[in-house]
């Protein structure tokens, strides 16, 4: 028996993507993008129609991929920074950032494209040492199927959702009454953009299922786990998850990508290399507070002064303010 805490096995990734127009609409405005040369997947949902939300997606996907593989780090190069952030997770981050700025960049150029947005999701993966990242804007969803149980790694950027989290208590009536299926954040609408990332740990067996709400939104997750946990190649289940979503009249684009991790069947054990962190002279020691900084920071984004409030109050030196009030005018 291999002891997973000294020792790893590497795994195997195939993927396979595919994408349909759906029963009514006349453009496909999804676009997916696989590069399992730099284990990496990208799935977008343009937005926008006449306003070019095809050209939007095509654009998101290769901005990432481009910036994911100009910016990629050596061998020896940490996998943590100073701060113990992932640097993967943060360079998978940026290239959605990256990505905002070039459709914000490109609409500029002409009025047909004025206006184009589009969601997003990417799925990084490392094999090797077993981890992937997850990074998202919009309700382009990830589920991972793993022994049998689906789960959904994203959480939806929604207006429903946006209403809950503010208020928990909204009445059912009131909730109702909003738009449904509209998302609050998208690539391609303001200079900043939020980007939710996570980091998972990837085990042999592990399923992962990208897709549009063209697909999310005809296909409940009993069907979605139904699909995922018949042992076919990941292209026979995209083809099968797009067949069901048209079967149910599905009337919006549909994007599916697979990736299947399953062990190398000349895998050899390999010892656990240890993580390597980036520790420049200069940076803070690891873990918890420093002594002296506040405890809380709320940057208040609705108030009309811009207020930023600190607790202990009395932590809110010059210093510290000066360095808040320069984040939050460049965020």
């Amino acid at each position: 028996m291999v002891d997973p805490t000294r020792f790893f096995l590497p795994l195997k990734l195939t993927a396979a993507g595919g994408t349909d127009i759906g029963k009514v609409r006349r453009h496909n405005e999804d676009a997916i993008l696989l590069r399992p040369d730099l284990a990496l997947f990208i799935l977008a949902d343009g937005a926008g129609g006449h306003n070019a939300g095809n050209v939007a997606s095509a654009l998101a996907t290769t901005a990432i991929a481009n910036f994911f593989e100009s910016t990629g780090h050596g061998a020896e190069e940490p996998d943590l920074d100073a701060f113990g952030l992932s640097i993967a997770a943060r360079r998978l981050a940026a290239s959605l950032q990256k990505a905002n700025d070039d459709i914000l960049e490109i609409a500029k150029t002409s009025n047909k494209l004025r206006g184009m947005g589009t969601t997003a999701v990417a799925l990084s993966l490392f094999p090797k040492t077993g981890q992937v990242h997850v990074a998202h804007v919009g309700d382009s969803r990830c589920y991972r199927w793993r022994e049998g149980m689906l789960e959904q790694l994203t959480h939806d950027h929604s207006l429903i959702n946006d209403a809950l989290e503010m208020r928990p208590d909204i009445d059912d009536k009131a909730l109702a009454k909003l738009p449904q299926n509209v998302v609050t954040r998208a690539l391609g609408m303001e200079p900043n953009v939020r980007v939710s990332v996570r980091t998972y740990r990837i085990l042999a067996g592990d399923k992962y299922l990208m897709c549009s709400d063209g697909l999310s939104d005809t296909l409940d997750e009993d069907t979605l786990s139904d699909v995922l946990a018949v042992d076919r190649s990941s292209d026979e289940i995209v083809r099968t998850l797009i067949v069901k979503s048209l079967e149910q009249g599905a009337r919006d684009n549909i994007a599916a990508v697979v990736i299947s991790c399953a062990l190398d069947a000349g895998a050899v054990a390999v010892p656990r290399v240890p993580v390597l962190v980036r520790r420049p002279s200069s940076a803070p020691p690891p873990g918890g507070a420093v002594d002296g900084d506040p405890e809380i920071v709320i940057l208040s984004e609705d108030d009309v002064d811009g207020q930023i409030h600190v607790v202990p109050s009395d932590t809110a030196d010059d210093g510290v303010i000066e360095a808040l009030e320069d984040f939050s005018k460049n965020r």
